[in-house]
């Protein structure tokens, strides 16, 4: 893959590295603990997709040390955020956005599968969903997301002190306009 040339939705939407991304979302995790926390994934799977976010700059690493002869790297979301932005989304064909959304639709589906897999009854307080309809011009919309990424900023690292780690995920989806006859 061509680092910072490919469009990144190329790249991220592949549901490997989606999740491999999700994992990382706000904290720093080894090699080691990838694996453990994507039991599904082989380890050469793994370690190819790791290198071709790393190649990307979605992810960066940030440490490497030696682990019983081998080097363990210690992995964080890189400069290169894994984020499609408007024009990466108008640039995708309909196919394209169709293979997107239903590998986040499969990666969300898999986390609920794991979460209801733990059976941990205290879990349940931290779940949620539901939908909503707004009302908005683009630039409301715009106004909205720019002030939820303020708003959840301080709790998107972890900070070690013991808070549990939950998915916020967010999905938009336009209404076309009604016919009128």
């Amino acid at each position: 893959m061509g680092s910072s040339a490919t469009p990144i939705a190329e790249i991220v939407m592949h549901p490997v590295r989606l999740r491999i991304i999700q994992q990382l979302g706000g904290r720093q995790l080894t090699t080691g603990q990838l694996r453990e926390a994507l039991p599904d994934v082989s380890q050469p799977t793994l370690y190819r997709h790791v290198a071709i976010l790393v190649d990307a700059g979605i992810l960066a690493v940030v440490e490497e040390r030696r682990v019983r002869g081998a080097i363990e790297r210690t992995l964080a979301l890189g400069e290169r955020m894994a984020h499609i932005d408007h024009g990466g989304l108008q640039a995708m064909t309909d196919a394209q956005l169709r293979n997107a959304f239903l590998a986040f639709l499969a990666d969300t589906g898999g986390r609920f599968d794991r979460f209801l897999d733990a059976a941990d009854p205290d879990l349940r307080g931290f779940l949620g969903f539901g939908t909503g309809a707004l009302y908005v011009s683009a630039d409301d919309l715009e106004t909205i997301q720019n002030g939820l990424m303020e708003l959840l900023a301080p709790y998107r690292t972890d900070q070690g002190d013991g808070r549990r780690r939950v998915d916020l995920t967010t999905i938009l989806i336009p209404e076309p306009p009604t016919k009128t006859r």
